[in-house]
């Protein structure tokens, strides 16, 4: 999803709402089908599910309102800022986190 958004906002005239909309919409089945075959495959605890659901679906909500009223180049520099956090968050996790030793617990 990430890359679609990105190639989306960078590399087409799309703007960034709508390039936001359309990566849900590709997100949404997949993620269906992810969490069907977790629930078959029984790796899905569904009351934590019922209240994620219960939380969630009230912010998506609030959520998609504050994105529709806020300026596309907001959202451009809100969405820039995320991903410069989760990429130097990333590098920092993979150089301080030691590897297990084969066979150790991991806790």
């Amino acid at each position: 999803g990430f890359i679609l958004l990105v190639y989306l906002s960078v590399f087409t005239e799309i703007p960034q709402d709508i390039a936001q909309g359309i990566n849900l919409l590709f997100f949404l089945p997949i993620a269906l089908l992810s969490l069907v075959i977790h629930i078959k495959n029984k790796l899905t605890d569904l009351k934590l599910v019922g209240k994620y659901l219960i939380l969630g679906l009230p912010c998506a909500v609030v959520g998609s309102y504050v994105a529709g009223i806020t300026d596309v180049a907001v959202l451009r520099k809100l969405f820039g800022i995320f991903v410069l956090y989760i990429g130097i968050n990333q590098l920092y996790v993979s150089f301080t986190n030691k590897p297990c030793k084969k066979g150790s617990d991991s806790k």
